[in-house]
């Protein structure tokens, strides 16, 4: 059915070349049609995944998707109903049974052919992410290449779970075979959509499991986009996307037909997911917040370390959960790095803006709350003593009233009780603190609730390496911060979270029931 206009907000005839076409049930064509002619209200020309069949929300229900860097709608998404999940979760079941089923190398084959179509419309997905989260459009290309990237790599051996034997003598042996749970929930934050969607979709579907994805309200598109390139890759009922509210993901957590939740987003939020599912002892994959420290030895070259740690605190605007959000600096040198990283921030000012523009760094905060939060944050800095070295304010790069834009902000002066180095800012603002012995450093480093990654910068690489080992962290870097690993574990310990994903067969086997074979040998 080709009905829609690429804006979403009103049908057209005749149809234009890049309306959507797709197939649907006569009863859903006949409610689509009565909304669209009948009704005024905004409609969506991007489908949800349900069962393999790419429909809309039953009740016709859209939701707005908002450019951060204007604060308008751009575009419209459906808004699922608890019907719709019901539909999505039995739809998963029932593929369930064949999937679990499907030898590896058609599940590997499955998951390339959905790397290879996503690859066809890598930049239409681009623009898309750019105008839903903000970052700039070098940056959403790289998540989109990242996307594409990760399926060939579970696509490959790393992505396989061979039974093992544990154990051979006269008289048995033992193996250890690995099964898949079932129907997996997987719910993802605004940050990094289709990075997260990639995290919940393939080490589900790559260990036999089926899943059900609901992306963040705030950065809902691209993830939905997901839905008609999943069709094309697997079975039907394998992969279904909803998109929806925050009552969305509760209804997810609380199905009693949902037998694993991945979910990354907030600490908070993480625990409540946590007690919810305690009634059923769900299995739970929790990526969380992160506070992360940044520990200058005495005698580092601050000329040459300043920008990389500036650049680790503000890729993505500051929202990154793995970002740099404190920097403890030797008294000696704490001038120095303050001014080194203020001038940083000064001249990257120029090179905030949209992300669909040439020449831009950085993008708008993704929400008005996340703004509030962080510009909150500074205030409190400020009022209770903190130095603001740069920044400290909105910005309207746009000269047109720009939307969500804070500027590269470096505080200074300020000590560990304060709310900014205490709480995860999640946004361009950067404290910097002083300390006087590397035990006082590390100590203070680790007195936060929050565990997921930390960086040491030093011309001694074996005694930053001493220092990093100490940090209780569940990532760690020398000389540098954010890079990652397809290979490596990612995860935290204490607030920042429960399990690993990523990494190989640690990351697997967190979607996975282990079984113990006991085999007698013959005599």
């Amino acid at each position: 059915l080709k009905l829609f206009a690429g804006s979403g907000t009103r049908p057209c005839f005749p149809p234009r070349a890049h309306c959507a076409c797709y197939t649907m049930s006569g009863r859903r064509l006949s409610t689509l049609l009565n909304q669209c002619l009948v009704s005024a209200a905004p409609v969506t020309s991007h489908p949800i995944l349900i069962g393999g069949e790419l429909t809309f929300a039953e009740a016709g229900k859209v939701s707005p998707v908002i450019n951060p860097a204007t604060g308008e709608a751009f575009d419209y998404v459906p808004d699922a109903s608890k019907a719709d999940l019901e539909r999505a979760i039995a739809a998963a079941k029932q593929a369930f049974v064949s999937w679990s089923q499907t030898p590896f190398t058609e599940r590997a084959t499955a998951v390339l052919r959905f790397g290879e179509e996503l690859e066809k419309r890598s930049e239409e997905f681009a623009v898309n992410l750019t105008k839903e989260q903000g970052k700039p459009l070098w940056a959403a290309k790289g998540e989109v290449a990242g996307f594409v990237s990760l399926c060939k790599h579970f696509a490959g051996p790393e992505g396989e779970l061979k039974p093992e034997v544990v154990e051979v003598n006269d008289k048995r042996r033992v193996e250890v075979h690995y099964f898949p749970r079932g129907v997996v929930g997987g719910i993802t934050p605004w940050n990094f959509p289709l990075d997260m969607a990639c995290n919940k979709i393939l080490p589900a579907v790559i260990t036999g499991n089926t899943v059900i994805v609901k992306p963040s309200p705030y950065t809902p598109l691209t993830t939905v986009m997901l839905s008609a390139v999943a069709a094309k890759a697997f079975p039907a009922g394998v992969v279904n996307i909803l998109s929806g509210g925050d009552q969305l993901g509760q209804m997810i957590v609380e199905h009693p037909d949902i037998k694993h939740v991945s979910f990354t987003g907030s600490a908070a939020t993480g625990k409540r997911i946590v007690a919810t599912g305690a009634p059923q002892l769900k299995k739970v994959t929790l990526e969380l917040g992160g506070n992360d420290a940044a520990i200058v030895l005495p005698g580092t070259n601050v000329k040459k370390a300043a920008p990389k740690i500036f650049g680790g605190a503000m890729f993505n605007t500051g929202q990154v959960c793995i970002a740099i959000k404190r920097v403890f600096v030797h008294e000696s040198q704490y001038d120095q790095m303050v001014d080194a990283l203020a001038d940083r921030a000064q001249k990257s000012m120029p090179h905030v803006g949209d992300g669909l523009k040439e020449g831009t760094m950085w993008g708008p905060l993704n929400n008005k709350a996340q703004l509030e939060r962080v510009e909150g944050l500074v205030e409190d800095a400020r009022k209770t003593g903190g130095r603001i070295a740069a920044g400290g304010k909105r910005m309207q790069p746009t000269g047109k009233g720009g939307a969500y834009f804070y500027e590269p902000t470096i505080v200074a002066d300020v000590d560990d009780d304060t709310r900014i180095v205490k709480e995860e800012q999640f946004g361009p603002a950067l404290p910097v603190l002083r300390y006087k012995t590397v035990d006082e450093a590390v100590a203070r480093a680790n007195n936060s609730e929050y565990g997921l990654g930390g960086s040491v910068w030093g011309d001694d690489l074996e005694e930053a390496s001493k220092v990093a080992l100490r940090l209780e962290s569940g990532m760690t870097w020398i000389n540098d911060h954010l890079s990652l690993s397809e290979s490596a574990p990612f995860g935290g310990v204490k607030s920042s979270g429960v399990g690993r994903e990523r990494g190989g067969k640690v990351g697997l086997l967190e979607f996975v029931e282990s079984k113990s074979l006991y085999v007698p040998i013959k005599k």
